[in-house]
């Protein structure tokens, strides 16, 4: 049998290719801009007593003090946490309802809880606003991946689904800037609102371009079992369904679909897991892995407001270096997608970060938990270890957001993308909220030896489980089961 969407496949990228992009990456960029914000958030928070005696009532007494670690785990982790439930809720609902019916509201959840964070009267209300923010967050994962994901062509598939991810490295650094000019220009009471509040906008600005997005051409077809739906779509594209009979996926259950693609599953899913240990763990406290470098950035601990709000400034700044350092290995990564491969990218950008962890390690020199110094110079070392951001993007954050979009069924690609990356979340979320606490009580150096291991593993792992999607049609790289139907 033809395969019904070749016309699609063999298209070349289209004003609205570009416009998919458009609506799916916004989403991210808000998801990334969220995350991320609440490192300069929680610097702003917790530096401003410790450096400046300024007590933020509802906040100061919880994050400073003997519970103050538990606390600050707790809200910088705590959209993470719920994140797994909303990738979770809405990979499956995006199968079982359709994409274009759940398109949208995972903005809306966002734009709302973005708004109620920066009026929250305290640390409890910020918590428990942010938790309602992670579900937006986990749900915009599996929906723009596989709307991205059924609308590509072949051959730009991995370019355009890895755009969509880029985002997150706009979003990222867009909280670095925001985080940069509100500490200088406004108190900490207020600024720490307005980076909260900000996050708002650009959720806002494609949730009625999102509710307008047609169902995708393979769910219409292969799912609904709508032709004229599914034709429809394609046209949006500019393209046309080589259909002489109506067709339609298998049906599995989900126990079959556990059983037909447990390994994939399991490749796509631990990969994301080890990755985001690394990724999250060093990018929320990017504060405090820079201090073992170059020292505090603040200048004593009776700073007056306009001191404070430097070296806050400075502070934040430093942090995001590594990001910056980062931001090509997004580019990279888009460019060589569909020419490198998925599998390839993933594994060398393992391996890269295990070499740069060990490398970082093995320099600092360790007093108890405490840094003394390094046997190279404190800027180099710190070049190494921002180099392993590059490798990062270029490598498995990137690529394990793409290849769960292309290795799984229409009836459950969106529900093994959002399995994939509630398992990124989970641990995110574990090393978030441990963070602080392996801070103090093994130190950086064995923290980078620990993320060293960590990176070997994802490499074999990736090796042995994950498939390679590249320049395979959706139903080749997924192994879907078509059927005909009487039309």
């Amino acid at each position: 049998m033809n395969n019904p969407f070749s016309s699609v496949d063999s298209l070349k990228i289209t004003f609205n290719h570009i416009k998919v992009w458009y609506t799916s990456g916004m989403g991210f960029f808000t998801d990334a801009y969220d995350l991320f914000v609440i490192s300069a958030i929680l610097t702003s928070l917790t530096s401003a007593y410790k450096y400046a005696n300024i007590i933020i009532p509802g906040f100061t007494e919880y994050l400073i003090g003997n519970q103050g670690s538990i606390w600050i785990g707790l809200l910088a982790s705590s959209a993470i946490w719920t994140a797994v439930i909303g990738q979770l809720v809405f990979g499956y609902l995006s199968d079982k309802l359709g994409r274009k019916k759940v398109y949208g509201v995972e903005a809306s959840i966002l734009a709302i809880a973005a708004v109620l964070s920066s009026l929250s009267p305290n640390l409890l209300y910020l918590i428990a606003f942010r938790s309602v923010m992670g579900i937006g967050i986990g749900g915009d994962y599996p929906v723009s991946a596989t709307i991205m994901s059924e609308y590509s062509n072949v051959n730009d598939r991995g370019k355009l689904i890895a755009l969509v991810f880029a985002n997150q490295a706009l979003g990222s650094i867009t909280a670095i800037v925001v985080g940069i000019v509100t500490s200088l220009i406004l108190p900490p009471s207020i600024a720490w609102r307005v980076m909260a509040g900000l996050g708002a906008l650009p959720a806002t600005a494609v949730i009625y371009m999102r509710r307008k997005v047609p169902e995708t051409p393979r769910y219409s077809l292969l799912v609904q079992g709508n032709k004229e739906e599914a034709k429809r779509a394609a046209k949006f594209l500019g393209s046309d369904l080589e259909l002489d009979k109506g067709v339609i996926s298998k049906r599995r259950k989900l126990k079959d679909f556990l059983r037909d693609y447990s390994k994939t599953l399991m490749g796509t899913a631990i990969t994301w897991f080890l990755l985001d240990i690394a990724f999250y763990g060093t990018g929320i406290y990017q504060s405090a892995s820079i201090t073992p470098v170059f020292g505090s950035p603040f200048e004593g601990n009776q700073l007056t407001l306009t001191q404070f709000q430097a070296d806050l400034a400075r502070a934040l700044f430093l942090g995001g270096i590594p990001f910056i350092v980062g931001l090509p290995g997004y580019f990279i990564a888009v460019a060589l997608m569909d020419r490198m491969g998925r599998k390839w990218i993933q594994v060398q950008g393992f391996a890269a970060m295990a070499i740069l962890y060990f490398i970082v390690s093995s320099v600092i020199v360790t007093s108890g938990v405490t840094v003394s110094g390094f046997l190279i110079p404190s800027t180099i070392a710190f070049a190494i270890y921002s180099l392993s951001y590059f490798f990062i993007q270029f490598g498995p954050n990137t690529t394990t957001f793409v290849i769960p979009a292309e290795v799984f069924p229409v009836r459950y690609r969106s529900t093994g993308h959002g399995i994939s990356a509630a398992s990124g979340k989970l641990g995110a979320a574990l090393t978030t909220y441990v963070f602080p606490f392996l801070l103090s009580s093994i130190g950086i150096r064995e923290i980078f030896i620990l993320l060293a291991v960590i990176s070997i593993i994802g490499a074999v792992i990736t090796y042995i489980l994950v498939p390679e999607p590249k320049r395979k049609s959706l139903e080749e790289a997924s192994k879907e089961e078509v059927m005909e139907v009487n039309a």
